[in-house]
């Protein structure tokens, strides 16, 4: 069951030559971000700052991702981009959250069928919390679909301990 041993028949068990590092690779290969995602937090961007900042705290989440009125992923605002934008003294009120994000094509994001290990592995080098996963769309622009954030990766990994 640990993947050291494997058996054949009229042979017996014997070893299978791998480590301990290349069975938890093995393992991890296995998990892929769609069967993990959770639901994105979206908004359009004409959001005010203000509105993005309730958002944000009301839905308990870091990274807001942003769409145009045709659904298409645009861009990402995080906590220190409104933060940024709340002290710049314009009136966020007024000023949309598409003034103020990250935009195509410098974002992060995955689609749906790619592995939880990059996933983490691109949290990692960026430094970021969250990525978006994405669908692609006919029109070649993307939607989204979910997220994987720190925490779900962390999740995941304790889960897998416990087992």
């Amino acid at each position: 069951m640990s993947g050291f041993l494997e058996a054949r028949p009229r042979v017996g068990y014997y070893y299978s030559g791998k480590s301990k590092n290349k069975i938890l690779s093995d393992q991890l290969r296995q998990y892929i971000v769609k069967d993990y995602m959770s639901p994105p937090v979206i908004v359009k961007e004409d959001m005010s700052i203000y509105d993005a900042i309730c958002t944000i705290f009301l839905e308990d989440t870091g990274t807001l991702f942003i769409t145009n009125d045709n659904n298409d992923f645009i861009g990402v605002c995080s906590r220190k981009d409104l933060l940024r934008a709340s002290m710049i003294g314009e009136d966020i009120h007024t000023m949309p959250v598409g003034v103020n994000m990250s935009r195509m094509p410098n974002l992060t994001f995955l689609e749906e069928h790619e592995l939880v290990i990059y996933a983490a592995d691109q949290m990692i080098e960026k430094e970021i919390d969250s990525i978006p996963i994405v669908r692609k769309k006919e029109n070649n622009k993307y939607q989204v679909v979910g997220r994987i954030s720190k925490t779900t990766i962390a999740k995941l990994f304790v889960s897998l301990f416990k087992e």
